[in-house]
C-alpha cells in the first residue's frame, strides 16, 4: 500500500466519523427519558478535566473532557444526587431534577482542598489502585469495563518500593511479568505470557532494536500501564503477549515541589527534584521539571552505573477546547562494560562466588545519551468528539563495548574478549486519532479511529574485537588475581562520523517503517450493562536487519471483545484479538526466508471492585497461538548467529491480580500467574518437537507487597512494608531442554522496610534480599559448552528522605 492510498483511507475514516459526529450532535434522549449536561471548572475558572461524575444509586457515570464538559443521557425522570470528585479538590454533591425528554444544563466549580492537596503532595498519587487508563492508551472506558487485563503500577507504588529504574523490580507488581534474561540496568527486557513485552512510552512503541530502549529512570515517570494481550487498538506491530506503557509526569496546575535524597549500599548516592507549577497567572501556561543525578556502584568490583536525567514539560491551554503539551527528556548514562554482569563456567550455575567478575579494572566505560521529544495536541471538536495528534522523536547514541568470552575451558580458565558496541538510533513517530461518543436509539457508541506512522533506524558496530587473554595466558576464574589483561586494553575506532559505514559493512543496520489505520466501536446496550467492542486495523510494515534486504508485509487484524456488568462492581469479559509481526530475525540455520509472525489471543476474565472501589481483583485465563515464530538456534554463536523456526507456539495460562487499600492504613498488592509455553506444531527444519518447552518463561510466578501505616496516636505516620517474589519451574532463554541441570532453580526474594510520614517529610528505609540468598538468572550456551548467569545483589539497604513543599 502506497502513502497516497493510506492517506485516502485515513481521510475517509475521518470523514465518516465527522459526519457521524455531526449527525449525532443533538442531545436527545430516548423517548420518555432525560439527561444532564454541564461544564466543570476549577476555582481559577479553568476547565476541570478527568472529573468523575456519578448519578448516586445508579450505574450512570462519566468523566469530564479536557474542556470540562460532560453529558449523561437516558436517565429515568426523578430526583437525583450528582457526585463530583477529583483528587486534590473538595468533592461536591448537587441535587438535580430529571424531566422526561429534556437535558438539564448545570455548572459546577471545584474548590481546592488543603487537606486533599497535601495528601497529593505527600503521597504522590491516590494509592495502589487506579480506575482509568491514561489518555495515551486512547480509550475512554474505565479499566473495570474494558474487555482486557490491564494492570497499573501507580506512582505511590514506585515510591513505597523505592524503585529507581524500569529494570529495578517494577515487574513484581504485575502477574506473570519477569526478567529472566537482561543486560543489567541497560534494558528492561520484560517477558510475560511466554514472550517479551513491547516497550511503550506515552503511547508510542519505543523499541529501537532487538535489545530494547534504555530503561527509564523513575524520576520522570508518573505510572506504568501493563496491557496483557495484543491490544489491537494500541499495537500495530508487536507481540501478542502485550506491552507496557510508561506514562511520564505532566503539569497538574498545582504549585508544588518535592526533593528527595537516597543513599544505599554499594555506593548508591541519588538526588531528585520535582517542580510543578504555573508560568502565567491565568493558569493557561504550566510547567513540570524533573531532575535526577545518581552515582551507583555494585557488589561486584569496578562496576558502576552513573546517570543523570533532565525532563522539562510545558503545557499551554490555547483556549477552552485546545491544549498543547511539549515534553523533552535527556537520559545520560556512564557505566562500566555491560558484560561485567555475566559469569561463565562449564561446571554449572552459581559455581563461582556471587561477587565474581571478569571485568578488568580500567576498561573504558560505556556512555549513552538518550534524547526524546514529544509534542501533543488535544482539541475538543465538540461535546462528543475529541481529536488528538502527537509526534515523537528519539535520538540515541552509545559509545562503548561488550565483554564476552572467546573460549570457556573445563579447567576453569577462559579467554576474555572485548567487542566494540557503538550504536546510533533515530526514531520518528506520529499518531492522530479521534474519540467520540454518539447514540443510535438506545445504543451508545464509543468510537475510536486513527492512523499510526513510524520510521526507525538503528546502526550498531560490534565488529571490532580484542582478546584480553591468549592461549597459554588464559584468565583463571578459580584464581582471578588482579584481572588486569596480559594483552593490554583495546583501542577501538569510536568515531561517530563513520559509525553508519562500519555498521552497514558488518550487517549492523536495522530499519523499520510502518503505517497503519484502525477503527474501533464500543457499543453499549441496556443502559451500558453490555458492551461489545468491534475493531479492525490494517498495517503495512517494512523491516530489515543483519544486512538482509527489507521484508515488506501487509495485513488486516480484527478484534472483538465483550464486557458484561453483573452489578456496579463486577464485570465479566471475553476477548479475541489477532497480531501481525513481520520478522527480520537473521539467517535461518537451514536457509529459507523468514515469514511474518501471525497469532491470536483468546481471553476470558472477571474483574471486581471491592469495598466501594478501594481495592480490586482481576482473574484472567488466556490462550495465545503464534505461527512461524523464529528463535535463536541453541547451536549458534556470536560470530555466526543463526535462528530456527519453531512452527507454532502455544502459550496459555491463568493470571490473578489484587491491588488497593484493604482497610484504613493497610494496602496490598498480590498476584499469581501460571504460564505454559510449548511447541504445538513443529517445523520440519526447526529441530523442535511438539510438546517441547519454548524457552524464556517461569511456569509459576507469585508476588506480594503489604504496606501498613499507623493512623493515629503517638505513632501516627509510622509504617512497615514487606513483600516477596517467587518464581518456580524457570525455563531459560537459550535452551529447550527439560533436563534438571539445564533449568534454573526456583527463585525466592524477600524485601521489607520501615517508614515515617509527616506533613511534609517522608523517611523510607527498605532492605532488599533480606534472606541474603544467592539469586541469579542465566542460561546454557551450547556453542561454548558453558553455563552463564548474572547474580543479583546480596542483602542491601536503601534510605530516602523526601521533602514536599
Amino acid at each position: 500500500m502506497d502513502k497516497q492510498s493510506i492517506k485516502k483511507i485515513f481521510f475517509a475514516i475521518l470523514l465518516i466519523l465527522t459526519a457521524h459526529g455531526a449527525w449525532a450532535l443533538d442531545e436527545e434522549n430516548e423517548e420518555g427519558l432525560g439527561g444532564i449536561k454541564g461544564k466543570i471548572t476549577t476555582s481559577d475558572n479553568n476547565p476541570a478535566a478527568m472529573v468523575s461524575v456519578r448519578v448516586k444509586d445508579t450505574r450512570k457515570n462519566t468523566i469530564s473532557g479536557e474542556d470540562g464538559y460532560f453529558i449523561i443521557r437516558n436517565i429515568q425522570p426523578g430526583n437525583y444526587e450528582l457526585e463530583f470528585s477529583l483528587v486534590g479538590y473538595e468533592p461536591i454533591s448537587k441535587n438535580v431534577i430529571i424531566v422526561a425528554n429534556k437535558t438539564e444544563d448545570i455548572s459546577v466549580q471545584l474548590q481546592v482542598s488543603d487537606k486533599q492537596l497535601q495528601e497529593v503532595i505527600v503521597r504522590t498519587g491516590s494509592g495502589y489502585k487506579t480506575n482509568r487508563p491514561s489518555s495515551s492508551l486512547r480509550v475512554t472506558t474505565s479499566i473495570l469495563e474494558l474487555p482486557q487485563n490491564i494492570q497499573v503500577v501507580t506512582g505511590k507504588t514506585l515510591k513505597d518500593q523505592q524503585l529507581i529504574s524500569m529494570s529495578d523490580g517494577v515487574v513484581r507488581n504485575v502477574s506473570g511479568a519477569v526478567r529472566l534474561e537482561h543486560w543489567g540496568d541497560l534494558y528492561a527486557n520484560i517477558t510475560s505470557r511466554g514472550s517479551q513485552l513491547q516497550a511503550f512510552r506515552n503511547g508510542f512503541n519505543v523499541v529501537n532494536s532487538y535489545w530494547g530502549p534504555l530503561t527509564e529512570d523513575m524520576s520522570f515517570v508518573d505510572h506504568i500501564e501493563f496491557v496483557k494481550g495484543p491490544a489491537g487498538f494500541m499495537l500495530s506491530s508487536g507481540d501478542p503477549s502485550g506491552l507496557y506503557n510508561v506514562v511520564t509526569k505532566k503539569p497538574t496546575g498545582q504549585t508544588k515541589g518535592a526533593a528527595e535524597i537516597t543513599l544505599g549500599s554499594y555506593d548508591l548516592y541519588r538526588a531528585t527534584l520535582d517542580l510543578d507549577g504555573k508560568l502565567s497567572r491565568d493558569g493557561k501556561l504550566l510547567y513540570r521539571l524533573n531532575l535526577m543525578g545518581q552515582n551507583k556502584g555494585s557488589f561486584r568490583p569496578d562496576e558502576f552505573n552513573n546517570r543523570y536525567s533532565i525532563a522539562p514539560v510545558i503545557s499551554y491551554q490555547v483556549d477552552d477546547k485546545t491544549k498543547l503539551t511539549l515534553e523533552y527528556t535527556l537520559q545520560h548514562a556512564k557505566m562500566s562494560d555491560v558484560g561485567s554482569y555475566y559469569v561463565f563456567s562449564t561446571k554449572g550455575f552459581a559455581t563461582l562466588p556471587r561477587d565474581f567478575t571478569t571485568l578488568p579494572p580500567g576498561l573504558e566505560p560505556t556512555t549513552i545519551d538518550d534524547h526524546s521529544v514529544f509534542l501533543n495536541m488535544q482539541h475538543q471538536l465538540n461535546k462528543n468528539w475529541k481529536l488528538t495528534m502527537q509526534g515523537a522523536y528519539f535520538y540515541y547514541k552509545q559509545i562503548g563495548s561488550s565483554l564476552w568470552p572467546t573460549a570457556v575451558n573445563d579447567d576453569g580458565t577462559m579467554i576474555r574478549n572485548v567487542a566494540s558496541w557503538d550504536a546510533l538510533s533515530n526514531m520518528t513517530m506520529a499518531q492522530a486519532f479521534v474519540n467520540g461518543e454518539v447514540y443510535t436509539g438506545n445504543i451508545r457508541h464509543r468510537i475510536l479511529g486513527g492512523i499510526d506512522m513510524s520510521n526507525k533506524q538503528y546502526w550498531a558496530d560490534w565488529g571490532q574485537s580484542f582478546d584480553l587473554d591468549s592461549i597459554g595466558g588464559e584468565f583463571n576464574t578459580l584464581d582471578p588475581g588482579n584481572r588486569i589483561p596480559p594483552n593490554g586494553y583495546p583501542s577501538f575506532d569510536h568515531s561517530m562520523s563513520t559509525l553508519k559505514e562500519r555498521a552497514t559493512a558488518i550487517g549492523g543496520l536495522q530499519n523499520s517503517r510502518y503505517t497503519s489505520v484502525y477503527i474501533q466501536d464500543e457499543l453499549g446496550f441496556f443502559n451500558d450493562v453490555l458492551r461489545l467492542t468491534l475493531a479492525g486495523r490494517y498495517t503495512y510494515l517494512s523491516q530489515s536487519a543483519w544486512g538482509d534486504p527489507a521484508d515488506e508485509a501487509k495485513h488486516f487484524t480484527p478484534r472483538a471483545g465483550i464486557s458484561v456488568s453483573i452489578n456496579r462492581e463486577t464485570a465479566l469479559y471475553g476477548l479475541y484479538d489477532q497480531a501481525f509481526i513481520p520478522q527480520a530475525a537473521g539467517r535461518l540455520t537451514n536457509g529459507g526466508k523468514v515469514e511474518p509472525l501471525t497469532g491470536n489471543n483468546i481471553e476470558f476474565g472477571i474483574k471486581r471492585d471491592w469495598a466501594n472501589g478501594k481495592w480490586n481483583t482481576t482473574l484472567a485465563v488466556y490462550r495465545i497461538l503464534k505461527n512461524n515464530e523464529v528463535t535463536s538456534d541453541p547451536n549458534s554463536n556470536p560470530s555466526n548467529p543463526t535462528s530456527i523456526i519453531i512452527g507454532q507456539k502455544r502459550a496459555q495460562g491463568i493470571e490473578f491480580d489484587l491491588r488497593g487499600k484493604i482497610t484504613d492504613g493497610l494496602s496490598l498488592i498480590a498476584n499469581y500467574a501460571l504460564t505454559d509455553s510449548r511447541v504445538s506444531k513443529a517445523s520440519k527444519d526447526g529441530g523442535l518437537e511438539v510438546g517441547d518447552y519454548v524457552p524464556g518463561f517461569a511456569k509459576h510466578t507469585a508476588n506480594t507487597w503489604l504496606n501498613y501505616e499507623v493512623q493515629g496516636g503517638a505513632l501516627k505516620g509510622v509504617g512497615a512494608s514487606i513483600g516477596f517474589t517467587w518464581l518456580a519451574d524457570r525455563h531459560t532463554n537459550d535452551d529447550v531442554s527439560d533436563a534438571a541441570h539445564l533449568k534454573l532453580p526456583d527463585y525466592f526474594k524477600l524485601d521489607g522496610g520501615l517508614f515515617w510520614q509527616g506533613d511534609k517529610i517522608r523517611v523510607t528505609a527498605n532492605v532488599f534480599n533480606m534472606l541474603n540468598k544467592y539469586l541469579y538468572s542465566g542460561s546454557y550456551y551450547s556453542w561454548s559448552g558453558a553455563y552463564y548467569w548474572q547474580a543479583e545483589a546480596p542483602r542491601n539497604l536503601r534510605f530516602s528522605i523526601a521533602y514536599n513543599f
